[in-house]
């Protein structure tokens, strides 16, 4: 059977939850050997009483009451991917409706204007949720990637602008910098993998049904969706790794106050917060799942290319610059490595986006932020490729592909940044 097209039944996300339906054809993931990285779910309206007969002689429509029934709601969707599901992220798609048209329930907007985008950027620089792993995997890759820019100014400048360089700027500016910015790329790494490892495993919908307002006061005849408080993502959670995780951490929100749930035990690998995955997990889930894959090959690339920052500190690279092996064996071919390991990472968050390998998901924040570090990765390699001459062009390129691949890598962490603080985006249904 094709492993993409279809959830394990022990994995399927929100398959308990009342108002979504998986529409099975929507389950897709780009290669046919991972599971799942995309999936649609319809938006139904609550539940309401079924008209019932007005002659009171029926004995048994008393008995058996007044069945429920679920009406779909064409004008919203929800859309799950493993990406969005590792981030806390909870996407809808609606289909704005006409100007007076009624859904029943309906979605907000969709949040592409202007406006929205302005403040998803404002939020970046004046919220702060140390407590999302997410948010900090983004921000120390984002401090990490102006460490390296700076790290490209020490190596850059002393080639192309002699006139400014002092003493020791490449030695200890460069050497410095490049250890600094090796060990914050290997933190946010590990930050990446906790990530992976901790991943929604039901699933979470993030929004519920309010009544809608008309300026303010005057009630509207339909209910609106909003982000609801009752995330169960660990994203939401202010005290997931510092405290014992508790059995009620796996229920629903509004299950945690049930009688039955004091007994009921959780479901395997339910916990708030785990440090490394069961062999079980590792084995039937993790190592087909395309989002964990590219988080390894992150965390193997900066294990890797932390050798060459360790190797380039004064005192050390002085040392073994002195033999041409020495110098290649230790300080050039890790960055070979490990900027290959970047390469291969990008490459596998921007296909984890995509509905099919080959085809671009362009308007995917993720996909952006593959690409761009993707770029880094190469700039990162082509670095030491260059670096193993000791001709003047190659050692300006070296320096060169450093500088552009420090940029790149910038650029992704700060869209990956926007990403961690966009809990709820809202996209538009397309046209069928």
């Amino acid at each position: 059977m094709n492993r993409s097209t279809a959830f394990n039944p022990e994995r399927e996300p929100l398959r308990d939850h009342p108002s979504l339906q998986l529409a099975p054809s929507t389950v897709r993931g780009p290669f046919h050997f991972l599971n799942p990285t995309q999936a649609h779910y319809r938006h139904q309206q609550p539940a309401t009483s079924k008209p019932t007969s007005s002659h009171d002689d029926s004995d048994d429509a008393e008995q058996q009451g007044t069945p429920e029934v679920t009406r779909p709601s064409s004008g919203v969707a929800y859309k799950w991917t493993s990406r969005n599901n590792r981030k806390g992220r909870h996407t809808l798609v609606v289909k704005p409706s006409p100007a007076g048209a009624n859904q029943g329930s309906s979605g907000p907007p969709p949040k592409d204007g202007v406006r929205e985008v302005m403040s998803g950027v404002l939020k970046m620089f004046t919220y702060y949720p140390f407590w999302d792993v997410s948010w900090l995997v983004a921000y120390v890759f984002t401090i990490g990637s102006i460490v390296w820019v700076i790290n490209a100014f020490f190596s850059l400048l002393p080639l192309t602008n002699p006139s400014t360089q002092f003493s020791g700027e490449t030695l200890y500016g460069g050497g410095i910098t490049a250890f600094i910015g090796a060990t914050i790329f290997e933190f946010g790494s590990v930050l990446l993998m906790l990530e992976a490892f901790n991943e929604n495993r039901s699933g979470c919908f993030g929004w519920a049904l309010e009544q809608a307002y008309e300026n303010h006061l005057e009630p509207q005849s339909g209910n609106r969706l909003a982000p609801s408080d009752d995330c169960t993502h660990h994203h939401a959670k202010k005290r997931n790794t510092v405290r014992k995780p508790t059995n009620t951490d796996s229920l629903a929100p509004n299950e945690k106050s049930s009688p039955a749930s004091a007994d009921r035990s959780p479901p395997p690998g339910a916990a708030s917060w785990v440090w490394w995955p069961s062999y079980h997990e590792l084995i039937t889930h993790h190592l087909h799942d395309l989002g964990f894959l590219a988080c390894s090959a992150q965390m193997f690339g900066a294990s890797v290319f932390w050798i060459s920052g360790f190797t380039a500190l004064p005192g050390i690279y002085n040392v073994i610059s002195n033999t041409t092996r020495v110098l290649n064996g230790v300080y050039w071919v890790p960055q070979v490595v490990g900027g290959s390991g970047f390469i291969v990472s990008g490459t596998l968050f921007m296909i984890e986006t995509q509905k099919r390998w080959y085809r671009p998901a362009l308007r995917e924040l993720g996909w952006h932020i593959g690409l761009w570090n993707l770029i880094g990765g190469l700039g990162f390699t082509l670095c030491p490729i260059f670096g193993f001459g000791t001709v003047e062009w190659r050692v300006l390129q070296a320096s060169v592909s450093t500088f552009w691949g420090s940029w790149a890598f910038l650029i992704g962490s700060l869209i990956q940044l926007y990403e961690s603080v966009a809990k709820h985006p809202v996209e538009k249904m397309k046209e069928s």
